[in-house]
């Protein structure tokens, strides 16, 4: 079933298209303004989102700009905006599609269909990447040492794709808080250094004695070839 995020201010428009989207087989979580659409972007997990502009404390315009800067999350904007440069200045920030207000819940649920079925036409092909004995499987969410499963969690595997797909290069522990935690304005470092440990741990290594995962004081983590290992990291089809 599509999980959509409705942000919407106006309490009788909520209601009403959460009864609506749900009747035409959605999973909708509803929220009324921008802080709470950025929160939920991270904790829902939704396959869309149908956004109104007009929110209590933020143009919903700066909300896209904001989910844009880590998330190719499929937004639609729902707005009684009708200016056509408006509209073009939304298409070209990001948006998906856009909806004119007043609009029905099964025109709502017909263009985020059409907006999934687009963005997964056009998706690129997941690949293996393999880092010396380290092969990760986007496609499955596997990731395997010498052969070895290593039984990661969701956010373990996460943090582990996201540094193997950069392999030698410095990621930054802001860039790792946008990516895998959705968090584009920052959060908290320790989330970061909590999980690499639990990676390392998996890993079989520490952070006194790395193999993978190696801090770069003041900057951040990369994830480079072991010493004792031949220098391969590739996608591999």
């Amino acid at each position: 079933m599509t999980r959509i995020l409705l942000v919407e201010d106006d309490a009788a428009i909520r209601a009403s298209l959460t009864r609506g989207l749900t009747a035409h087989g959605a999973v909708v979580s509803s929220v009324a303004t921008a802080v709470e659409a950025i929160k939920a972007v991270g904790s829902e997990l939704p396959d869309a989102m149908l956004l109104d502009l007009g929110l209590p404390d933020l143009d919903g315009a700066d909300v896209l700009t904001m989910i844009r800067a880590s998330s190719d999350l499929p937004v639609v904007i729902a707005t009684a905006r009708d200016d056509e440069r408006e509209i073009v200045r939304l298409l070209d920030a990001g948006a998906d599609d856009y909806l004119v207000k007043p609009f029905a819940a099964a025109q709502a649920m017909a263009r985020i269909r059409a907006v999934l079925r687009r963005t997964a036409s056009s998706a690129p092909a997941d690949r293996r990447v393999v880092v010396a004995g380290l092969v990760i499987d986007p496609v499955a969410r596997t990731a395997a040492l010498h052969g070895s499963d290593l039984g990661l969690n969701r956010k373990e595997f996460d943090l582990l794709l996201a540094l193997a797909t950069r392999a030698g290069q410095v990621v930054t522990k802001r860039e790792l808080l946008a990516e895998v935690w959705q968090q584009p304005w920052g959060g908290a470092d320790r989330t970061v250094d909590v999980h690499l440990s639990w990676l390392r741990r998996k890993l079989g290594e520490t952070a006194a004695t790395p193999r993978f995962l190696h801090s770069v004081r003041g900057v951040g983590v990369k994830l480079v070839p072991p010493d004792d290992s031949p220098a391969d990291s590739r996608p591999t089809s």
